[in-house]
């Protein structure tokens, strides 16, 4: 696999000059001329890239997934995740491109809350689509951040992170609204999540798959799973996991007060690999532990 490991290799590949700071980057897409490169056909950056693309059409591809765009859209990348660019079917229209190495990130709060933003780690296909209002946010402070690149001092780096900052709070804020605006789309998802969830301990298929996970059902679902769970904390106030949880404690509720299983038998038929796991979640969730909850039907 291909690796591009600094923002200047970044800029060559782009047929662009020298970086003005050599750990952060706002590339201007009508400026860009990508060269012809085996790169291309797989590779991994090293750095975060926020892609904001408009008019762009082209085939692009992450993991196994491709994606195919022809409006403006905006999208995340984290270090280290395989991409694909499919250049013979590529105009890159316009837009900009901000990229920031992780080292660039070092000793500021950001370095740590940066996980906390799930749309980093969103398939292609889960891209936010702005507004143009949105749109004329963003591109402000992209281009706060190119004229403070011109400034490398002691105040630099705290000035481009609280802009960034902003982009990544602002586009938490966006990808909300979409969540919510996209109706029609977001009832399907949920239909089909609750039908997933019920599908899965009514035809037990525990027994064959093991314990229920986040990033099973997300597969399931042709979602990703930081994806999935954002969608459902917005529509439903929890995400993916405790929705998971809820299922699962009100399954041993049933089994518990309607059947002898044991605790032990209770627990392998939802998935646990250990009664005690099973036991634990039980009892921060209810606030009894199995066998006291069964006692309250036996007596």
């Amino acid at each position: 696999m291909n690796e591009i490991r600094s923002i200047s290799e970044f800029h060559r590949l782009l047929s662009l000059p020298e970086p003005r700071h050599p750990l952060v980057s706002v590339i201007n897409l009508k400026e860009s001329i990508f060269l012809e490169s085996e790169v291309w056909k797989g590779f991994v950056n090293r750095f975060y890239c926020v892609a904001l693309k408009r008019e762009a059409k082209g085939k692009i591809k992450y993991g196994q997934q491709h994606y195919d765009y022809d409006k403006g859209v905006l999208s995340f990348t984290a270090p280290n995740q395989v991409q694909y660019l499919d250049l013979q079917n590529m105009e890159c229209g316009s837009g900009y491109l901000l990229i920031f190495h992780p080292d660039f990130l070092l000793k500021h709060p950001l370095a740590s809350s940066i996980n906390t933003y799930g749309f980093f780690s969103y398939a292609v296909n889960e891209a936010l689509h702005l507004s143009t209002e949105e749109e004329d946010d963003l591109i402000a402070i992209l281009h706060k951040i190119d004229k403070e690149c011109l400034h490398i001092d002691r105040h630099t780096q705290e000035i481009i992170l609280t802009q960034i900052e902003l982009l990544l709070n602002y586009s938490n804020r966006f990808y909300e609204r979409q969540f919510i605006t996209r109706k029609n789309n977001n009832h399907q998802l949920l239909v089909r999540f609750e039908r997933f969830l019920n599908e899965y301990f009514e035809e037990d298929q525990s027994a064959s798959h093991g314990l229920l996970t986040v990033q099973y059902i997300a597969e399931k679902m042709s979602l990703s799973p930081n994806y999935l769970s954002d969608l459902l904390r917005v529509h439903t106030g929890q995400n993916t996991q405790q929705h998971i949880h809820e299922k699962l404690i009100e399954k041993a509720k049933e089994q518990l007060s309607t059947t002898n299983l044991s605790v032990s038998e209770i627990a392998y038929a939802l998935g646990f690999e250990h009664a005690q796991s099973f036991s634990t979640l039980f009892k921060k969730k209810t606030k009894m532990s199995p066998l006291a909850f069964r006692q309250v039907f036996d007596s």
